[in-house]
């Protein structure tokens, strides 16, 4: 399952480059370009994080922010050409999670909101990745809602590519991370037979993506 943005952006320029890029990062994105089209969208829809203007035709966002803050708990980073100390202060007193000034770099951008993410889902209950759902609580895994058993290794593999998704996790600190259930180290052959045995019981929905030389990352 791809996460899944609100941009509330009402520069058309500004629109057409982060939809491109958002996209070629396998976000899903709908855009609103005010205020009142963004509480429609939010009305009706789920959103895993919010990229929200201040200046907007039909009001400001940090009224905007203070609602989705208080309704919706989402994740939220202003992306605005405010940068006076006021407004930054202001912005992150409401619970905004990242305050990003105008002009801006793609590449920061996406890193940005990877980073609040993974923070994000770190706090909840739950983590979410296509259609794998995880519940902490109960260690379970579930794909497409039906739950698929995993070894007390395999889960602790798992969780740990998923909670640092989009970040490429080196084999190293992998094998520094995990023991097996005796307490003895695991190995990097022991470790290449664990990322198998993980990829096939995610069948379809395998989202661990090999970088060659270095270890693995979630996209």
């Amino acid at each position: 399952m791809k996460n899944k943005l609100l941009l509330v952006e009402d520069n058309e320029i500004i629109i057409k480059g982060l939809k491109y890029t958002l996209e070629q990062e396998h976000f899903e994105l709908d855009i609103a370009k005010s205020k009142s089209l963004a509480e429609d969208a939010l009305s009706s829809n789920e959103y895993d994080l919010v990229i929200l203007d201040i200046m907007l035709p039909d009001g400001n966002g940090f009224d905007l922010c203070k609602y989705i803050k208080e309704e919706k708990d989402y994740p939220v980073i202003f992306l605005t050409a405010k940068d006076e100390e006021k407004d930054v202060v202001l912005g992150f007193d409401l619970g905004a999670d990242d305050y990003i000034i105008k002009p801006f770099r793609n590449r920061e951008l996406i890193s940005r909101i990877q980073n609040v993410l993974r923070r994000y889902n770190k706090d909840k209950k739950e983590l979410i990745c296509r259609n794998i759902r995880v519940d902490l609580e109960a260690k379970r895994v579930y794909i497409n809602e039906a739950e698929v058993l995993f070894t007390a290794l395999e889960y602790r593999i798992l969780i740990l590519l998923l909670q640092n998704k989009g970040k490429t996790i080196t084999r190293e600190k992998i094998l520094d991370k995990i023991w097996d259930i005796a307490g003895n180290y695991v190995n990097d052959n022991t470790l290449t037979v664990y990322i198998k045995r993980i990829r096939a019981k995610l069948g379809t929905e395998d989202v661990i993506k090999t970088i060659k030389g270095i270890g693995y990352r979630v996209e």
